[in-house]
């Protein structure tokens, strides 16, 4: 039975009907349209359909018929699908099998069980990393031709609107835009969040938990000690590369624990920012001055 809004198509997966029936329960008034399958065959029948469309994915790994991995990998195979958010639901996974989902290109994880306001939360991490990554697709399509012969800028921020608007327009200079612009962004971001305005890790899980990660960041600019902090992105292209620079304000970071995609923070609604830039991004990814500022890599020849 299809819940009060049909902007937001969720498809759950699960091959148990007491899991489906507690996800129905705990996202009962939300403003979501919840399509339900009962195995991974099924669930692949509605992804394959050209008529369907979905703005999230909610999987469970192991399942008869077509298990959760399958579907994952039929997932990413589809270059139609190639966007869509993917939250992992799983009754126990090893660091091994975190890693395998991470890979194949599951986000987001959910251990079961697990309680209403968890789900909602990497609900809403999940669909708000999709959104920005549409708004900022739409943006670049009509300067990727000029922006192509930029030899040199220097650009100064400090807002969450002006990273996103400024990855839009400076992954323009690279040959495949679309390869780094979701990583550039996650970039632009931590110069804003955890560098100028200094909200830690675990101050935006809860934040992000809460639902009130964006209003936090908005209040923090405002703060007097905050006045003029602005950001820097520097683009150079030379030597076969294209080098986009960025410095905040900050203190610096422990850069080397999120370098990679960490199992232990599978289950947090942030904290893959970097994981996802440095892999699925750029060639390199140099950290200088304590994490202070990071030097993201495309390689043009």
């Amino acid at each position: 039975m299809p819940l009060v809004s049909a902007r937001i198509r969720v498809l759950v997966v699960d091959d148990e009907p007491c899991n489906l029936e507690l996800i129905r329960e705990y996202l009962d008034g939300q403003a979501y349209l919840l399509t339900v399958a009962h195995d991974g065959a099924e669930a692949w029948a509605l992804l394959d359909d050209a008529e369907q469309h979905f703005d999230l994915l909610v999987l469970d790994r192991m399942m008869p018929r077509v298990d959760g991995m399958e579907v994952l990998r039929r997932v990413a195979r589809t270059p139609r699908l190639s966007g869509l958010p993917v939250i992992m639901q799983t009754a126990a996974a090893t660091p091994d099998q975190v890693r395998e989902g991470l890979a194949a290109g599951a986000r987001y994880y959910l251990t079961k069980p697990y309680e209403p306001d968890a789900l909602l939360a990497i609900m809403k991490s999940a669909l708000d990393e999709s959104r920005r990554h549409r708004e900022i697709q739409l943006q670049y399509d009509s300067l990727r031709q000029a922006m192509s012969l930029l030899a040199g800028a220097e650009f100064a921020f400090s807002t969450l609107a002006e990273a996103a608007q400024l990855a839009s327009l400076a992954s323009l200079a690279a040959p495949q835009p679309g390869n780094i612009v979701m990583g550039l962004s996650e970039l632009l971001i931590n110069a804003v969040e955890h560098g100028n305005l200094g909200i830690s890790y675990a101050e935006k899980s809860r934040l992000r938990m809460d639902e009130c990660w964006e209003e936090e960041v908005e209040r923090r600019l405002l703060l007097p000690e905050n006045a003029g902090k602005r950001a820097r992105l520097s683009i150079a292209r030379s030597d076969g590369e294209l080098r986009y620079t960025i410095s905040d304000h900050g203190g610096g970071f422990e850069f080397e624990r999120y370098l990679d995609f960490d199992p232990a923070r599978a289950f947090d609604p942030n904290g893959r920012g970097i994981a996802m830039a440095r892999q699925l991004s750029f060639q390199r990814l140099e950290y200088r001055e304590g994490g202070r500022v990071v030097v993201a890599v495309v390689n043009l020849q």
